[in-house]
């Protein structure tokens, strides 16, 4: 493992993305960012670019980037991610496709180019995201749950097509936590959902930096194709 790591991290404009921005410069990483507006935030060991995360073209650009000004990549956190709470009898199709297209077309593409990368120095750790709202079942969240399914799925094949490279791929599922992505959701269904736990309480950033952490650590290199849901799901 390198002694300092090139890390990048889709959908750092707000939310758990900017957290771990922040989080990860202060332990001393490479930080790459990327969300589709602008950050009003900066550091010396981070740099940021503007795309949609599902667009193939500029992904790749942005790849090629990070090829000639690194040479190399060692972590990626695919955080992006959309969700719309809706009963299935309202929810529009273009809602489908622009979910499947964050959580699902986006996490296939930075996954497949930053293994591209991590193998020619035959280590990396890719670290994407899930939710509770799959094993939970939860109503009103079948397109939400449905694309993070898909993406659980992605993280236990790759994990085996991506092990004679030293790449492990892993997969955090944290419970709510107050962000933009829950604050359309009514007060009582988090209630709802909360209660379903065995730990009561709505999930904090540094539970998820925390898992995070475990599946970055060397010793973490015997793990891979793994989900850790919080919160006792």
């Amino acid at each position: 493992m390198p002694d300092k790591q090139i890390m990048l991290i889709t959908g750092t404009s707000k939310g758990i993305g900017r957290y771990l921005v922040e989080y990860y410069v202060k332990r001393d990483f490479e930080v790459i960012g990327c969300s589709r507006s602008p950050v009003d935030y900066e550091y010396d060991n981070y740099i940021h670019f503007c795309l949609d995360v599902a667009d193939e073209e500029k992904v790749k650009q942005m790849f090629s980037q990070i090829r000639k000004t690194y040479k190399r990549l060692d972590v990626v956190i695919n955080n992006a991610g959309i969700a719309s709470m809706n009963h299935i009898l309202l929810t529009p199709i273009k809602t489908v496709r622009n979910i499947f297209n964050t959580n699902v077309i986006a996490a296939f593409l930075f996954c497949r180019e930053a293994a591209k990368l991590m193998q020619i120095n035959n280590y990396g750790r890719i670290v994407n995201f899930a939710t509770v709202a799959t094993p939970l079942k939860l109503e009103g969240e079948a397109i939400y749950a449905s694309s993070k399914a898909a993406v659980v799925s992605l993280t236990e094949v790759i994990a085996r097509e991506l092990a004679d490279f030293g790449i492990t791929v892993n997969a955090v599922g944290p419970t709510p936590i107050k962000t933009d992505l829950i604050r359309s959701v009514p007060e009582e269904k988090l209630e709802a959902l909360l209660a379903r736990q065995a730990i009561r309480r709505y999930g904090e950033l540094r539970d998820v930096s925390n898992v995070i952490d475990f599946f970055l650590k060397p010793e973490s290199d015997y793990i891979t194709g793994q989900v850790i849901y919080l919160g006792g799901v």
